[in-house]
């Protein structure tokens, strides 16, 4: 499914400081239904701090943020519930097991037939084997692995996924790509960090590089070819470096 004119996420004049630094400076940014986001920048470009802005976890300074119709912070408990979160932390149980704790978060978001649902994802992240081991018995591979199974249960609207693929093996990194190419085809909209280049390249439909705290330049996929993304990404950097020096 292609991306609509439906915005989304809708972020305008974003401000975030921690106590004298400034990590987003009025920062505006857009994504469609359907639309896969890469965004990208260098370590300490403000990207983390901006996905948790979105998936409520951080209050924004200033400016106004929305997400599917909803406004935050004011809001967030709606804009939860349309939410996926893959963060660098898992957000698990580790004294549950896989299947206790996707049953857990399977009654918070009010999931139809939560055991049905848990069972599928797990086949799909590929733990089923291992559904009744406690997690803190898990790997950090395998942790991933759960917290992504945790963020598609409830089959959310919005994905946001802050280098998801941190601790995957090969296999596992397989399969997050047919997870999210999955959750793109089916519409959703989904925001992801990454400085893996040559992975997001096949997976995102636009590429947004995010330094000096605002988005510096952004290019559809169908704007550039994958051997451009390196000399894209790092003229992006280079000419916000110019500006703010």
């Amino acid at each position: 499914m292609t991306a609509t004119d439906s915005p989304v996420i809708q972020v305008h004049g974003l401000v975030k400081r921690f106590g004298l630094k400034t990590v987003l400076r009025r920062l505006d940014f857009e994504a469609r239904q359907g639309e896969f986001v890469a965004l990208l920048g260098p370590n300490g470009a403000g990207k983390t701090t901006f996905l948790r802005i979105l998936a409520s976890l951080s209050r924004p300074g200033k400016g106004q943020v929305r997400v599917a119709g909803y406004a935050l912070p004011r809001e967030a408990a709606a804009v939860r519930r349309r939410l996926g979160v893959v963060s660098h932390q898992p957000l698990l149980y580790g004294d549950l097991t896989a299947e206790e704790n996707l049953l857990f978060y399977g009654r918070l978001y009010a999931v139809p037939e939560p055991t049905v649902r848990m069972e599928e994802v797990l086949r799909v992240v590929g733990l089923y084997r291992r559904r009744g081991d406690l997690v803190r018995t898990y790997s950090r591979g395998m942790q991933q692995r759960l917290a992504i199974a945790r963020a598609i249960l409830h089959d959310p609207e919005v994905l946001l996924l802050d280098e998801p693929y941190t601790g995957l093996d090969q296999d596992a990194s397989a399969m997050l790509d047919e997870v999210l190419q999955r959750v793109a085809a089916q519409g959703r909209t989904v925001v992801m960090t990454s400085h893996d280049l040559s992975r997001i390249a096949g997976l995102a439909s636009r590429f947004d590089v995010l330094a000096r705290g605002s988005i510096a330049a952004s290019v559809s996929r169908d704007e550039i070819a994958d051997a451009q993304l390196l000399d894209f990404y790092r003229q992006a950097v280079a000419a916000a470096a110019e500006v703010r020096a």
